[in-house]
C-alpha cells in the first residue's frame, strides 16, 4: 500500500469522507506547498495533545472546564443534555440558550453495543444529585431518531426521580416549509405539540 493510499484510507474513517473525497483531499495537499500540509498535520497533532473532555460536562476543551462551565454568568439551574460536543456548538450558535450542558458521547443503540454504561449518564445523574436541588430543569436535546428517542425516554426515567423538571426540545414543521412537502411523522409531531396562538 502506498502512502497516498494509506492517507486516503485514514481520511475515509472521518464522517462524510468517502474514497473519492479522500483522494481529492490527498491530491490537493500534494499539489499545494509542503508547508500547508505540514501546518495541517501540526494542527491535528495539537488538537490531539491539548483537547480533552470538560471535567464537568464532557464538552471539548483545552482547560479543566470548558468555556460554558467556567462562565459564572451561565444559568446553572438548567442543563441541556446533548449527544455530542458538536451539538453544544449548534445550540450555542442560536444565541438563545444561557444554561449549562451535558454531553452524553452518543446515544443508546443496543444493536451497536451502546448501552447506558458506554454513555456519560452516571456523571449527569451525580451532577444533579450533588447540586442539591439547584438543577431545576434538564432539557433532553437528543436526536429525533429511534435511538435518540430511546435515549430521551431512558434519561427521563432516571432524572425525574431526582427532582428536576425534564423537558424535550419541541419538534415540528420547519419555518418556511410547505405543508404538502413535510413528512407525516413531522406533521404528527407538530400536531401533538400544538399550542395556543
Amino acid at each position: 500500500m502506498s502512502v497516498i493510499e494509506e492517507l486516503a484510507g485514514e481520511l475515509t474513517r472521518l464522517p462524510g469522507i468517502g474514497p473519492k473525497t479522500a483522494y481529492r483531499l490527498v491530491y490537493h495537499l500534494m499539489k499545494g506547498p509542503p508547508d500547508d500540509a505540514r501546518r495541517l498535520a501540526r494542527a491535528i497533532d495539537r488538537v490531539v495533545e491539548r483537547v480533552r473532555a470538560c471535567g464537568r460536562c464532557g464538552n471539548f476543551t483545552e482547560q479543566a472546564l470548558c468555556e460554558v462551565c467556567a462562565n459564572p454568568r451561565r444559568d446553572a439551574s438548567v442543563v441541556c443534555v446533548v449527544e455530542e460536543a458538536t451539538d453544544v456548538a449548534a445550540v450555542e450558535r442560536t444565541g438563545g440558550y444561557g444554561g449549562l450542558y451535558h454531553v452524553l458521547g452518543g446515544r443508546l443503540s443496543p444493536l451497536d453495543g451502546v448501552g447506558p454504561e458506554q454513555l456519560n449518564i452516571e456523571s449527569l445523574l451525580e451532577r444533579i444529585r450533588s447540586a442539591s436541588g439547584a438543577v431545576r430543569e434538564v432539557i433532553v436535546a437528543t436526536s429525533a431518531s429511534v435511538e435518540g428517542e430511546a435515549t430521551a425516554i431512558y434519561l427521563e426515567k432516571r432524572i425525574r426521580p431526582l427532582g428536576p423538571r425534564v423537558t424535550r426540545l419541541a419538534r415540528g414543521i420547519p419555518v418556511g416549509s410547505e405543508l404538502e412537502y413535510v413528512d407525516g411523522s413531522t406533521i404528527a409531531e407538530a400536531l401533538a405539540g400544538r399550542r395556543e396562538m
